[in-house]
């Protein structure tokens, strides 16, 4: 009898102790959060993302109360930052900012120590940045039709420029050299800052690169614009047409930027995260300075876990296959 009843005793002490617990869990997330949150960037300080993760810190500190400082965690394509943030404490003080490299990475990489698609919780897309496929000033082809033309009587004499081996201007690259099936000689960059200075000096030929640093020298002549990877035209230069227009349906490449957490995040903090992150993109002065860039804000309803998680896992699918068959680096 003694038994049955410190065996009772021992129950109701277990019941009681796990419910102060989630009692005393569900008063912390609601008092969440309490000190400054860390939005992790893969790349280094003055770069396109760390511009978006700058810009939007500020109204999403406002909006959870407590500042978001700007981390940069630079190296080996993003690996490094998304295996730092995958093991990070799930208490929704670590947040993270990726483009399409987190979509690019398994295939890149062998034996990553995290999995984009099960290793991290998902906060929201953020904001696209569209890509124009360029040339030089001095290419004879003058629209993409005779682009088309040009490449197939010169084949492999013609020269592609990009930002490094899984750079999203190599993925455009290749993905415009698959549609065309031709192989040309790739000319790899440590950035598009250079590779763009080259086109310029007409030192190289082609090159598909991000509409934040090209659009000044489309407009002014600099260099010729083929087409944007766009499904529509970009207000910002409109009277360049998609390639999906010209010919090549569904040619879509957009530098998409996504945030995340570590896996494990209480979903009151999640819902939080993404309450913020939804203010913060409807700022006026954010939507402002992102236009002033030519960064597209993406439609609320890709702003959340299910709009951002389909998208990855679509653009696995996508890049995947296409990164197998090139053998990259090249």
């Amino acid at each position: 009898m003694k038994f049955k009843k410190s065996l009772f005793a021992g129950i109701l002490a277990a019941a009681s102790a796990s419910a102060l617990l989630a009692s005393q869990s569900a008063v912390a997330q609601n008092a969440w959060p309490t000190k400054s949150i860390s939005l992790i960037v893969p790349f280094a300080a003055g770069g396109p993302t760390d511009s978006v993760a700058r810009l939007i810190s500020v109204p999403m500190g406002q909006a959870l109360g407590q500042t978001v400082v700007v981390e940069n965690v630079p190296g080996a394509g993003g690996t490094i930052a998304s295996t730092k943030v995958a093991r990070a404490a799930p208490d929704g003080y670590t947040i993270y900012l990726h483009h399409m490299g987190m979509a690019t990475a398994q295939a890149l990489y062998d034996k990553l120590p995290y999995d984009p698609l099960t290793s991290f919780e998902y906060i929201g897309q953020v904001a696209d940045v569209p890509m124009v496929l360029l040339g030089k000033k001095s290419l004879p082809a003058n629209n993409f039709k005779e682009l088309e033309a040009y490449i197939k009587a010169n084949g492999s004499k013609v020269t592609m420029a990009n930002a490094g081996p899984g750079a999203v201007s190599q993925l455009c690259g290749l993905l415009f050299q698959s549609r065309l099936g031709v192989r040309l000689t790739n000319v790899p960059y440590k950035g598009t800052g250079p590779a763009l200075t080259d086109l310029l000096g007409g030192q190289v030929d082609l090159l598909c690169d991000q509409t934040t640093q090209t659009i000044p020298y489309i407009k002014d002549g600099g260099v010729k614009a083929y087409g944007t990877t766009t499904l529509k035209r970009l207000p910002a230069i409109p009277n360049v047409p998609t390639l999906d227009e010209q010919g090549f349906k569904g040619f879509e490449v957009k530098v998409w930027h996504g945030m995340y957490t570590p896996k494990g995040v209480p979903k009151p903090i999640l819902d939080k995260l993404n309450a913020a992150l939804k203010k913060s993109l409807n700022s006026p002065d954010v939507k402002k300075r992102l236009e002033d860039a030519n960064i597209d804000i993406v439609s609320v309803n890709k702003i959340s876990e299910n709009g951002l998680k389909t998208h990855l896992d679509a653009e696995i699918n996508k890049w995947g296959p296409i990164i197998r068959k090139a053998n990259i680096p090249d």
